[in-house]
């Protein structure tokens, strides 16, 4: 016998960080209506079968308000496996399926999520629409000598790394490599992501930044590559999670408040951080059967800021 769940919901799929469609990050963008009461279980299920990193779900908070005029939301991130606390591009995705394909006028809007309330403003310069958007700061710290050894050996193998830290709100191990290690080092480099579950399974661990400085004479300060297998993503191309914990990082060891990174191998393309986290993002009005695309360029605000082209 099979069953049928008599559920409709607005799914929307949105490209972050990039002027093309099929480009950038993916997240997915699921409106709950107040109608609607959908289990934990379900919600899960719809962010496995979407597959991709995060699929934000975006609820109203009481039963008078509404997507096209509220001005506070409930959201969620799930990646395929699990929630996570933070998610930076699936946040801009949902800011821009509100403010442009529901079309929710109100300047700003404030998300109540588990990392607490993050708020998104529509904007103007020089013509051009953009979505500012403020995300924590979660600077990392020194781990012991010897701590996370099996993870770092299966991620980066053989190369010297230079420090190891750690930020225990997000999860997220950073490993610099040795000075000597360049950003097409990193790009070539083939971490086991396979064993990187089997490494660390102490639960702390939900991600991996592996990051380089750059030389002195680029115009980057920084390029870094993310991986977080523990929440079923191989790789992500473009994380706004992960630049909470490199601007800061970044930031002190260069003494520079305005830092120039890159992504690689998967995104090629400038992108900076500030030791708060702030972002600006240049929103398209396009939709594509279900897909909003939105590019996304990141300067200095009041919190770490980063800039993204492509």
């Amino acid at each position: 016998m099979s069953t049928r769940i008599g559920l409709k919901l607005p799914l929307f799929t949105v490209d972050a960080f990039t002027r093309k469609s099929f480009a950038g990050n993916a997240a997915a963008v699921c409106l709950l209506p107040k109608s609607e009461h959908v289990t934990d279980d379900v919600l899960q299920k719809i962010a496995a079968e979407m597959n991709i990193s995060e699929t934000a779900f975006l609820t109203c908070l009481s039963s008078s308000d509404s997507f096209e005029k509220s001005s506070r939301f409930g959201l969620r991130w799930l990646s395929p496996t699990n929630e996570v606390p933070l998610c930076g591009h699936a946040t801009l995705a949902s800011a821009a399926v509100l403010f442009y394909c529901v079309g929710n006028s109100n300047p700003a809007i404030t998300f109540d999520t588990l990392s607490g309330p993050l708020v998104a403003c529509q904007c103007k310069v020089d013509g051009e629409e953009f979505i500012s958007m403020d995300l924590p700061l979660n600077s990392p710290v020194v781990v012991a000598h010897g701590e996370f050894s099996d993870l770092i050996k299966v991620c980066v193998g053989e190369q010297l790394v230079k420090e190891v830290q750690f930020s225990s709100r997000t999860g997220k191990l950073l490993i610099r490599l040795d000075d000597s290690v360049t950003r097409t080092d990193l790009m070539n480099l083939q971490p086991q992501v396979d064993k990187m579950v089997d490494a660390e399974r102490s639960g702390r661990v939900r991600g991996v930044i592996i990051t380089v400085v750059e030389a002195a004479d680029s115009e980057h300060d920084f390029a870094s590559r993310y991986f977080a297998p523990w929440n079923g993503i191989r790789e992500d191309p473009v994380t706004g999670s992960a630049h909470t914990v490199l601007g800061p990082y970044w930031s002190r060891l260069l003494k520079k408040k305005s830092l120039y990174g890159t992504i690689t191998p998967l995104v090629k393309n400038p992108l900076s951080s500030l030791d708060k986290l702030s972002a600006l993002a240049r929103s398209r009005k396009y939709v594509v059967t279900n897909c909003f695309h939105s590019s996304a360029v990141f300067e200095k605000g009041r919190r770490s800021s980063y800039r993204h082209e492509r």
